[in-house]
Protein backbone atom coordinates (compact mmCIF):
# COMPACT_ATOMS: atom_id res chain seq x y z
CA UNK A 1 0.00 0.00 0.00
CA UNK A 2 1.33 3.45 -0.92
CA UNK A 3 0.77 6.17 1.67
CA UNK A 4 1.43 9.91 1.49
CA UNK A 5 2.86 11.31 4.74
CA UNK A 6 2.04 15.02 4.55
CA UNK A 7 4.07 16.54 7.37
CA UNK A 8 6.30 19.62 7.59
CA UNK A 9 8.37 18.33 10.54
CA UNK A 10 11.22 16.26 9.10
CA UNK A 11 11.87 14.22 12.25
CA UNK A 12 8.20 13.30 12.69
CA UNK A 13 7.90 12.42 9.02
CA UNK A 14 11.02 10.23 9.15
CA UNK A 15 9.68 8.28 12.15
CA UNK A 16 6.30 7.72 10.51
CA UNK A 17 7.81 6.72 7.15
CA UNK A 18 10.10 4.25 8.92
CA UNK A 19 7.19 2.73 10.87
CA UNK A 20 5.09 2.34 7.73
CA UNK A 21 8.00 0.85 5.79
CA UNK A 22 8.66 -1.67 8.57
CA UNK A 23 5.06 -2.83 8.19
CA UNK A 24 5.49 -3.36 4.46
CA UNK A 25 4.00 -0.12 3.16
CA UNK A 26 5.52 2.31 0.68
CA UNK A 27 5.52 5.79 2.24
CA UNK A 28 6.28 9.09 0.48
CA UNK A 29 7.05 12.20 2.50
CA UNK A 30 5.40 15.40 1.24
CA UNK A 31 5.92 18.63 3.16
CA UNK A 32 3.35 20.88 1.46
CA UNK A 33 -0.37 20.76 0.86
CA UNK A 34 0.11 21.64 -2.79
CA UNK A 35 2.20 18.51 -3.28
CA UNK A 36 -0.48 16.11 -2.07
CA UNK A 37 -3.18 17.91 -4.07
CA UNK A 38 -1.13 17.36 -7.21
CA UNK A 39 -0.35 13.71 -6.47
CA UNK A 40 -3.30 12.41 -4.40
CA UNK A 41 -4.39 9.95 -7.10
CA UNK A 42 -1.11 8.07 -6.73
CA UNK A 43 -1.80 7.02 -3.14
CA UNK A 44 -3.94 4.42 -1.39
CA UNK A 45 -4.17 6.59 1.74
CA UNK A 46 -3.08 10.01 2.99
CA UNK A 47 -1.76 10.87 6.45
CA UNK A 48 -2.35 14.60 6.76
CA UNK A 49 -0.89 17.13 9.21
CA UNK A 50 -2.89 20.35 9.60
CA UNK A 51 0.01 22.74 10.28
CA UNK A 52 1.47 22.90 6.78
CA UNK A 53 3.72 25.74 5.56
CA UNK A 54 1.76 26.69 2.44
CA UNK A 55 -1.90 26.03 3.38
CA UNK A 56 -4.01 25.05 6.33
CA UNK A 57 -4.53 21.29 6.40
CA UNK A 58 -8.29 21.60 6.76
CA UNK A 59 -8.39 23.50 3.47
CA UNK A 60 -6.27 20.80 1.87
CA UNK A 61 -8.66 18.15 3.21
CA UNK A 62 -11.63 20.03 1.73
CA UNK A 63 -9.93 20.22 -1.66
CA UNK A 64 -9.09 16.52 -1.59
CA UNK A 65 -12.66 15.59 -0.73
CA UNK A 66 -13.97 17.71 -3.60
CA UNK A 67 -12.26 15.38 -6.07
CA UNK A 68 -11.43 12.10 -4.32
CA UNK A 69 -12.61 9.51 -1.80
CA UNK A 70 -9.05 8.41 -0.96
CA UNK A 71 -8.83 7.55 2.78
CA UNK A 72 -7.45 10.48 4.79
CA UNK A 73 -6.20 10.19 8.37
CA UNK A 74 -5.47 13.50 10.09
CA UNK A 75 -2.42 13.45 12.41
CA UNK A 76 -2.01 16.78 14.14
CA UNK A 77 -1.18 18.60 17.35
CA UNK A 78 -4.57 20.37 17.19
CA UNK A 79 -6.65 18.63 19.80
CA UNK A 80 -9.28 21.32 20.43
CA UNK A 81 -12.88 20.31 19.89
CA UNK A 82 -13.48 22.76 17.05
CA UNK A 83 -10.58 21.37 14.99
CA UNK A 84 -11.67 17.78 15.62
CA UNK A 85 -15.23 18.58 14.57
CA UNK A 86 -14.06 20.43 11.46
CA UNK A 87 -11.78 17.58 10.49
CA UNK A 88 -14.40 14.88 10.88
CA UNK A 89 -17.14 16.87 9.18
CA UNK A 90 -14.69 17.84 6.46
CA UNK A 91 -14.30 14.21 5.46
CA UNK A 92 -11.40 12.81 7.51
CA UNK A 93 -11.70 9.07 8.03
CA UNK A 94 -9.87 9.32 11.33
CA UNK A 95 -8.51 12.16 13.47
CA UNK A 96 -5.48 11.47 15.66
CA UNK A 97 -3.89 13.96 18.05
CA UNK A 98 -0.12 13.91 18.52
CA UNK A 99 1.75 12.33 20.16
CA UNK A 100 0.68 8.87 19.05
CA UNK A 101 2.27 5.45 19.35
CA UNK A 102 3.58 4.48 15.92
CA UNK A 103 2.24 0.93 16.00
CA UNK A 104 -1.23 2.24 16.85
CA UNK A 105 -0.96 4.81 14.05
CA UNK A 106 -0.11 2.13 11.48
CA UNK A 107 -2.94 -0.09 12.74
CA UNK A 108 -5.48 2.71 12.43
CA UNK A 109 -4.36 3.58 8.90
CA UNK A 110 -4.67 -0.10 7.94
CA UNK A 111 -8.16 -0.26 9.48
CA UNK A 112 -9.34 2.83 7.59
CA UNK A 113 -8.12 1.47 4.25
CA UNK A 114 -9.58 -1.97 4.94
CA UNK A 115 -13.02 -0.51 5.64
CA UNK A 116 -12.84 1.70 2.56
CA UNK A 117 -12.09 -1.27 0.32
CA UNK A 118 -15.07 -3.29 1.53
CA UNK A 119 -17.71 -3.26 -1.19
CA UNK A 120 -20.96 -1.80 0.14
CA UNK A 121 -24.17 -3.76 -0.32
CA UNK A 122 -26.24 -2.51 -3.23
CA UNK A 123 -29.81 -1.77 -2.25
CA UNK A 124 -32.87 -0.07 -3.68
CA UNK A 125 -33.87 3.47 -2.76
CA UNK A 126 -35.20 3.62 0.81
CA UNK A 127 -37.83 6.18 1.81
CA UNK A 128 -38.35 7.30 5.40
CA UNK A 129 -40.67 10.26 5.81
CA UNK A 130 -39.51 13.06 3.50
CA UNK A 131 -36.09 11.44 3.06
CA UNK A 132 -35.02 9.32 0.10
CA UNK A 133 -31.79 7.35 0.51
CA UNK A 134 -30.17 6.00 -2.67
CA UNK A 135 -27.17 3.77 -1.82
CA UNK A 136 -26.41 3.03 -5.48
CA UNK A 137 -25.92 6.69 -6.39
CA UNK A 138 -24.85 7.62 -2.84
CA UNK A 139 -27.45 10.38 -2.90
CA UNK A 140 -29.78 11.66 -0.20
CA UNK A 141 -32.72 13.99 -0.72
CA UNK A 142 -35.17 15.50 1.75
CA UNK A 143 -38.41 16.86 0.33
CA UNK A 144 -36.84 16.57 -3.12
CA UNK A 145 -33.81 18.69 -2.21
CA UNK A 146 -30.36 17.15 -2.39
CA UNK A 147 -28.46 16.89 0.91
CA UNK A 148 -24.66 16.83 0.92
CA UNK A 149 -23.26 14.45 3.53
CA UNK A 150 -19.73 13.56 4.57
CA UNK A 151 -18.66 9.95 4.13
CA UNK A 152 -19.13 9.20 7.83
CA UNK A 153 -22.55 10.92 7.93
CA UNK A 154 -23.63 8.84 4.93
CA UNK A 155 -22.44 5.65 6.63
CA UNK A 156 -24.28 6.42 9.86
CA UNK A 157 -27.45 7.35 8.00
CA UNK A 158 -27.19 4.12 6.02
CA UNK A 159 -27.26 2.12 9.26
CA UNK A 160 -30.23 4.07 10.63
CA UNK A 161 -32.20 4.05 7.36
CA UNK A 162 -31.86 0.30 6.91
CA UNK A 163 -33.22 -0.16 10.43
CA UNK A 164 -35.79 2.67 10.42
CA UNK A 165 -38.17 2.70 13.41
CA UNK A 166 -35.78 0.36 15.23
CA UNK A 167 -33.50 1.25 18.14
CA UNK A 168 -29.88 0.94 16.99
CA UNK A 169 -27.13 0.78 19.58
CA UNK A 170 -24.18 3.17 19.53
CA UNK A 171 -21.84 0.19 19.50
CA UNK A 172 -23.42 -1.37 16.40
CA UNK A 173 -23.18 1.96 14.53
CA UNK A 174 -19.53 2.37 15.52
CA UNK A 175 -18.71 -1.22 14.52
CA UNK A 176 -20.34 -0.88 11.10
CA UNK A 177 -19.10 2.61 10.23
CA UNK A 178 -15.69 2.66 11.94
CA UNK A 179 -14.89 -1.04 12.31
CA UNK A 180 -15.05 -3.41 15.27
CA UNK A 181 -11.56 -2.71 16.63
CA UNK A 182 -11.61 0.98 15.89
CA UNK A 183 -10.72 3.35 18.71
CA UNK A 184 -13.23 6.05 17.91
CA UNK A 185 -12.38 9.71 18.45
CA UNK A 186 -14.11 10.96 21.60
CA UNK A 187 -17.66 12.01 20.81
CA UNK A 188 -17.11 11.51 17.08
CA UNK A 189 -20.41 9.68 16.69
CA UNK A 190 -22.26 12.43 18.54
CA UNK A 191 -20.63 15.05 16.31
CA UNK A 192 -21.81 13.27 13.16
CA UNK A 193 -25.31 12.67 14.55
CA UNK A 194 -25.59 16.40 15.29
CA UNK A 195 -24.51 17.16 11.73
CA UNK A 196 -27.09 14.75 10.32
CA UNK A 197 -29.88 16.28 12.39
CA UNK A 198 -29.01 19.72 11.07
CA UNK A 199 -28.91 18.55 7.46
CA UNK A 200 -31.98 16.31 7.25
CA UNK A 201 -34.23 18.37 9.51
CA UNK A 202 -37.25 17.15 11.50
CA UNK A 203 -38.63 14.61 8.99
CA UNK A 204 -37.38 12.04 9.53
CA UNK A 205 -35.99 12.75 12.98
CA UNK A 206 -33.14 11.00 14.75
CA UNK A 207 -34.25 10.16 18.27
CA UNK A 208 -31.73 9.65 21.07
CA UNK A 209 -32.37 6.58 23.20
CA UNK A 210 -30.59 7.47 26.40
CA UNK A 211 -27.99 4.95 27.44
CA UNK A 212 -28.42 2.90 24.25
CA UNK A 213 -28.27 4.63 20.89
CA UNK A 214 -30.50 6.17 18.22
CA UNK A 215 -33.63 5.56 16.14
CA UNK A 216 -34.69 7.10 12.82
CA UNK A 217 -38.43 7.73 12.60
CA UNK A 218 -40.71 9.58 10.18
CA UNK A 219 -42.38 12.66 11.63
Amino acid sequence: MRIAVVEDNASVAAAVVAALSTCGHEADWLSRGADVLERHAAFDAILLDLGLPDRDGLEVLSDIRAVSTVPVVVLTARGDENSVVQGLRGGADDYIVKPVRLRELVARIDAVVRRTRLAPAVEDVIVVGALEFDPRARQVTVGGDSVELTKKEFGILSVLVRQADTAVSRQSIIEEVWGGNYVVVTRALDVHIAGLRTKIGPDPRIETIRGFGYRLVAA
